[in-house]
């Protein structure tokens, strides 16, 4: 009996209670993302692709009906959000916790953590509330697993949950009930039994990196200075690049007094985010003092919850594990830009999953009516929008790329994943942030970033011969830049594919003065000359109306798409541009129908900007189009001869660049001179 009794305490003492997540509700009441916390609707999963199976036409039309809504239109009223972790159901009705935020993504810590096995405990008032806690597999379909009812005013109800069923996907979630008087659902704790070694939390350097958003910094910066988040931070590293100082922004001195000693602004020139993100690594593994280094935008909303199941979660990795954060939209807050993404290795190019979708939106149809968001994603990276990787990471494969902007990410994850470390884009932790669809940086200055980067990521990780598909997608692409009139993205596109011949060594080097560069030499294009006004272009006026009075509304179809594809350059190398071009656009086109295939029609044209706020004038060149044509021919045969070598060169240089001491010399011209404030 003794040695029984000693065993059974030696098991109790090896294992501590974690709490994994608990019950939120928006910050401050907020309804625009209440559909992110609870769901008012009845479920209604769409149909598996295996019942509509490999017809065509029947997919496409499955495809249409897994996007439309499922909403009724049922709200929230201001008052049934009680606090910040309790939720009022009126008399009679059903509410869902099954929601982004709420529910228990079950698959995942089932996957990569040290956890098998979970306890709801729900402290709810209202007798006679019935409460249901149901599960869902990996491919949509909910099983109720238990019940309870409330007894009196207030109860405490436990439930015991295996982990075991979840391999491929699938949630917990308990939905409520209420009787003839109102329930309140006070707290919902899930909680799980881990080893001893793992009962303290890890701690958080968070890296920032700004410019010239002082507003919008400084409040992210009193969202982390709450609380319940505070014993999770180490240091707030800001990396100042602007000329418009987050320390002089009016709402700075309450943000500064929220994380209580924590914060430390550090200046630098205009380093772009990688350059940024890496002083907060360097700064981070230099001080040796915190378990992660949390990289975060500064033009978002965070839900600080998010940060502290982002911890815990790494905390309970078998391995150290690079956890990721969704973004959502910060104009419509419950679209969802992506549950997950991969970089295609044969294109070698970024993407939601296949069998997935983007741009989600979860107030009109939820996480139970949506039978893909059951599957677990895995991924090859997360975003930096947030991202917290361990700092042993850090330590052993190198800080951020060179890069500027573009590709510093995904790079990155793919460098951590051949090392052994895996990303983890988490369920319930999220930003809010200004969506991709917004900016123009297909054809702007960040063009020439784009295509660099994404070279040098192939030449670092790409799995096949010369890059796979690059190559061949990169010269389609520089063709319909080039029919679009779009000349100073094509220039920019050499310059790009040139800077990458130069070798990883020069990358360094160009951090701080390519961007100047790159602007200076786009101003003497007429499509990268910005005007806020319409009327600083002439009227439009064409040689001859359209044919039958037609525009080219619709969207061509595939055989139409490669009939354009081959005669547009024809015409664009040989014919001369109409006269009247010369002088006058032949239309105006809105950014969203800005396409290849209706921009090669014209010989000029008046064309808006994606984020609505200002035009340029598209105009055919003939000699420029066919000297870029021969340049871009060149330069990616050049490409399909040097490849092996180039990947070979930059590959045995990665450990090199990427190596803190390489990123000090990179930082020493503001690092001498006392360029941080640690106030």
């Amino acid at each position: 009996m003794t040695a029984v009794t000693t065993a059974t305490e030696a098991v109790d003492a090896a294992t501590v209670t974690r709490l994994l997540q608990r019950q939120i509700m928006p910050v401050e009441r907020e309804l625009d993302a209440i559909a992110l916390y609870v769901d008012l609707e009845e479920a209604k999963l769409d149909a598996s692709k295996y019942e509509i199976g490999g017809n065509k036409s029947a997919k496409d039309l499955n495809n249409a009906a897994i996007r439309q809504s499922t909403s009724t239109g049922r709200t929230v009223h201001p008052d049934q959000i009680v606090s910040r972790t309790a939720f009022r159901v009126p008399a009679g009705e059903k509410v869902s916790f099954g929601s982004y935020f709420n529910a228990f993504p079950a698959s995942y810590w089932r996957r990569w953590t040290v956890v098998t096995d979970v306890t709801l405990t729900l402290t709810i008032s209202g007798e006679g509330t019935s409460v249901v806690i149901n599960k869902s597999t990996a491919d949509g379909r909910s099983q109720k697993v238990d019940a309870a009812t409330v007894e009196g005013d207030t109860s405490t109800l436990t439930f015991d949950l295996s982990l075991k069923p979840f391999v491929d996907g699938g949630w917990y979630w308990y939905d409520v009930v209420a009787g003839s008087s109102d329930a309140v659902v006070e707290s919902a704790e899930w909680t799980a039994e881990v080893p001893a070694e793992r009962a303290d939390h890890g701690t958080v350097d968070v890296a920032i990196t700004t410019m010239n958003r002082p507003d919008f910094c400084a409040k992210l910066l009193q969202q982390f200075g709450t609380e319940e988040l505070l014993p999770y931070l180490d240091t707030v590293f800001v990396m100042e690049q602007g000329t418009e100082k987050v320390a002089d922004s009016e709402f700075f001195a309450d943000a500064e007094k929220s994380l209580q000693g924590r914060l430390r602004l550090i200046e630098q020139g205009n380093l772009g985010g990688s350059g940024g993100y890496a002083r907060g690594q360097l700064e981070s593994v230099r001080k040796g003092t915190s378990t992660y280094t949390l990289l975060m935008d500064d033009d978002v909303v965070c839900e600080p919850e998010g940060v502290i199941r982002a911890v815990t979660f790494g905390d309970l990795c078998r391995r150290p594990t690079l956890v990721g954060g969704h973004m959502f939209s910060l104009y419509a807050k419950s679209r969802l830009h992506s549950f997950g993404e991969i970089v295609q290795p044969w294109r070698f190019w970024w993407q939601t999953p296949l069998d997935g979708y983007s741009d989600w939106d979860l107030a009109a149809r939820n996480i139970r009516s949506s039978r893909w968001l059951h599957k677990r994603v895995d991924v090859d990276f997360n975003g930096w929008f947030m991202c917290l990787i361990p700092r042993e990471v850090i330590a052993e494969i190198g800080l951020s790329l060179p890069l500027f902007i573009k590709w510093d990410d995904s790079e990155y994850g793919l460098r951590a994943k051949e090392a052994g470390y895996p990303t983890v884009t988490f369920p319930g932790a999220a930003v809010w942030h200004v969506p991709w669809g917004d900016k123009n940086d297909a054809v702007d200055w960040q063009a020439y970033f784009h295509l660099r980067n994404r070279f040098v990521a192939a030449l670092l990780h790409s799995p096949y011969p010369k890059g796979g598909r690059m190559l061949r997608e990169s010269l389609n692409h520089q063709i319909a830049h080039l029919v679009s009139m779009q000349y100073s993205t094509a220039e920019l596109r050499l310059m790009a594919l040139e800077d990458v011949l130069a070798g990883p060594e020069a990358l360094h080097g160009m951090l701080a003065t390519k961007l100047g560069e790159v602007n200076a030499f786009r101003k003497q294009f007429s499509d990268a000359q910005l005007h806020a006004d319409r009327e600083d272009f002439p009227p439009v006026r064409r040689t001859k109306p359209p044919r039958k009075g037609k525009d080219i509304v619709e969207v061509p179809g595939r055989l139409a798409s490669l009939i354009s594809a081959g005669v547009a350059p024809l015409r664009h190398a040989v014919k001369q541009p109409r006269e009247l071009s010369r002088e006058f656009p032949e239309a105006e086109i809105r950014a969203m129908d800005a396409k290849w295939w209706k921009l090669a029609s014209y010989d000029s044209a008046v064309v808006s900007m994606n984020d609505g706020s200002s035009t340029a004038l598209y105009r055919r060149d003939l000699p420029a189009f066919r000297d870029l044509m021969k340049r871009t021919i060149a330069i990616h045969e050049r490409y399909r001869r040097e490849w092996p070598a180039l990947a070979q060169r930059y590959r045995a240089a990665l450990s090199e660049i990427t190596a803190p001491e390489a990123w000090e010399e990179t930082f020493r011209p503001w690092t001498e001179g006392s360029g941080d404030n640690d106030d």
